[in-house]
């Protein structure tokens, strides 16, 4: 039997992944703690959040690895994986927004995953520098790091492709890529000839942010799917607390719209953010930034969800309480509890097992595959021609 747990929208569930194991350099598992010590909790709760901050995964740390030139680490990024994915599904039961704070972008395939528990069709916006494309193959460095969308829609290393035993993670046309403004040749090549979507960062400063954000929603199915939005801050151009900054591409002011746009909508499941290196960061300029940049988007989002609530009719006092009908922010998941778990403990997916298929079956997200939403805008970037594309 399956119940219906309405979404909060004042609460949210903080999560750590430290880890720097599918970089190239160690810096990034220090991310979580930075950002908290920065303050991020208590500027949340000072919008209006109820934080339920749900600790830290142990430390995976990069190492050098040549044993396996053309993935480092890989038994690394996966125990980090496996760590997360069950907290994941913790906080998406909760009914709690999951914040992810990690180094690694790989961290992405454990919260698709745990959103997957609850829900049948996930889509990603992937809002970040670089397009992640590589495989072992094609990798010049052999950094995990940079092979992380290839994982998510079936290609690359066996070992986290199988990470979800069903792969893809995420259908090539339900990920959109945001803001890339650096392509390898050999991701250049996957993008001519796969349906994945593409805003680059020229295409999203010629459409504008905001118009190019909500074209990327719609063509990712996020009006109708749930969506996770991964946020890599070497987006912003001349951000210097990351291992990889770079100058042009958006600016602070284009990233900061476009993040509204998407934190906004009601089918957002999760949001990562991640390769802040507090390492680089000596004068914390850089964690600030970060969690001025959340914390207006994430007001943004709450003020919107509060004024898309249905008002409540007063009932007259003699009139027994009738419980009102959920609203259209709910997940429909297996009622059986799961406990909270303290800071930094792992939970394993074994504690949900016993939890009947047809829970999960009522628990997913209706699948659009039928037809693409209309993008309303008569000149979409790139991404244009990609219905000419099969799956």
């Amino acid at each position: 039997m399956a119940v219906k747990i309405a979404r909060q929208p004042t609460k949210i569930a903080l999560l750590g992944s430290p880890t720097s194991a599918a970089a190239m350099s160690l810096g990034h598992e220090g991310a979580p703690a930075a950002l908290r010590s920065a303050g991020l909790t208590e500027r949340l709760r000072a919008i209006g959040y109820e934080i339920n901050d749900l600790g830290d995964d142990p430390p995976q740390l990069f190492q050098t690895d040549e044993e396996s030139p053309r993935a480092r680490n890989v038994s690394r990024v996966i125990a980090a994986l496996e760590a997360l994915k069950p907290r994941v599904e913790q906080a998406i039961k909760s009914g709690a927004l999951p914040v992810i704070l990690s180094g690694d972008c790989s961290i992405a395939l454990a919260t698709i995953a745990g959103a997957r528990r609850y829900f049948r069709h996930v889509s990603m916006i992937y809002m970040d520098r670089d397009a992640d494309l590589n495989i072992p193959a094609t990798s010049p460095s052999g950094c995990v790091d940079g092979m992380v969308v290839s994982h998510i829609v079936g290609r690359g290393a066996a070992e986290l492709v199988r990470f979800w035993g069903e792969p893809p993670l995420v259908r090539e046309p339900d990920l959109a890529l945001f803001g890339v403004a650096r392509l390898d040749p050999a991701e250049q090549e996957v993008l001519d000839r796969t349906p994945l979507r593409r805003y680059l960062a020229s295409d999203v400063q010629r459409l504008g942010p905001a118009a190019a954000a909500q074209v990327a929603i719609e063509r990712i199915h996020g009006n109708g799917n749930e969506f996770i939005l991964h946020f890599d801050v070497d987006v912003i151009a001349g951000f210097q607390a990351t291992n990889y900054p770079g100058e042009g591409g958006l600016t602070l002011e284009q990233v900061r719209e476009a993040l509204a746009v998407f934190a906004k909508q009601k089918h957002l499941a999760a949001i990562e953010v991640t390769a802040y290196n507090p390492t680089k960061d000596p004068d914390g300029s850089g964690a600030k930034l970060i969690i001025d940049l959340l914390a207006d988007v994430l007001g943004e989002r709450l003020e919107t969800l509060k004024a898309a609530a249905p008002p409540v009719e007063p009932t007259a006092a003699a009139s027994p309480a009738v419980p009102a009908p959920p609203s259209d922010l709910t997940a429909s998941v297996p009622d059986a509890a799961v406990p909270a778990a303290a800071p930094g403990e792992a939970w394993s997916s074994d504690m949900l097992e016993s939890e009947s298929e047809s829970s999960e079956a009522a628990a997913v997200v209706p699948d659009d595959e039928s037809s693409e939403a209309s993008t309303g805008a008569s000149g979409e970037s790139a991404d244009e021609s990609d219905d000419s594309h099969s799956q």
